[in-house]
């Protein structure tokens, strides 16, 4: 491991964790109404959350670029209204990773949120709780391990994006380039010993983190 090794993986790491504490708190207002109420447009919902996990990354990555380029609507009021860029940045990066993550920590905390007794709920909103405290103080808790795993989940997928990151950030050495990103340059290249280097990295990482999550997302008793 070079030191450049060692810095590559720091990025990736931070961009990571970063874009999952962005998707959280969005993910887990859309998973507790999901999972609680039905309303008019619930399935257009669902399927706009699913949208990450069957288009082809490259497609959610061009519709981003088209988004927060300085021409998109988006990045022009970004660009305007607060001097930020995103395309071919750091945030571009973030966004891309966040984006294709949020759709696992969703489904994995509506199915958590799904698991809570509501009758919990209810005995905490019948002393006097209000619904924004009854969900911090009693619904959270009890989803608690499969949130987690959830948050597992989209931390491990951030750090395996390819397409969508390529396409909004580029592949820019020292500014942009991920772990994935830097083994398929290493591969372009004929780096073969570097690739492999890089690639028992990212099985490392995405070993620990997926078996951590496939354990917190089993009940106790089914646990060995």
């Amino acid at each position: 491991m070079t030191s450049e090794d060692w810095r590559l993986v720091g990025f990736t790491l931070g961009m990571a964790a970063f874009s999952t504490v962005l998707l959280v708190p969005p993910g887990l207002w859309l998973a507790w109404r999901l999972a609680r109420w039905n309303w008019p447009g619930k399935t257009w919902v669902e399927t706009v959350i699913a949208l990450p996990l069957v288009l082809p990354p490259v497609a959610t990555g061009l519709i981003l670029l088209k988004l927060f380029s300085r021409q998109g609507w988006l990045g022009a009021f970004l660009w305007e209204a607060l001097g930020i860029s995103v395309v071919f940045t750091w945030r571009g990066v973030v966004v891309a990773l966040a984006l294709m993550s949020l759709p696992l920590f969703v489904r994995s905390a509506r199915v958590a949120f799904a698991g809570v007794s509501r009758r919990h709920e209810q005995i905490a909103a019948s002393l006097g709780a209000g619904p924004i405290r009854v969900f911090w103080t009693v619904s959270v808790p009890l989803a608690g391990r499969g949130l987690l795993a959830g948050v597992l989940l989209a931390f491990a997928r951030a750090l395996g994006e390819f397409g969508a990151t390529v396409i909004l950030a580029g592949n820019i050495p020292g500014r942009t380039q991920t772990l994935a990103l830097a083994i398929y340059q290493s591969v372009q290249m004929g780096d073969d010993s570097h690739a492999l280097r890089l690639l028992m990295i990212s099985v490392v990482l995405a070993f620990v983190l997926a078996g951590t999550s496939e354990w917190l997302s089993r009940s106790p008793s089914s646990r060995p």
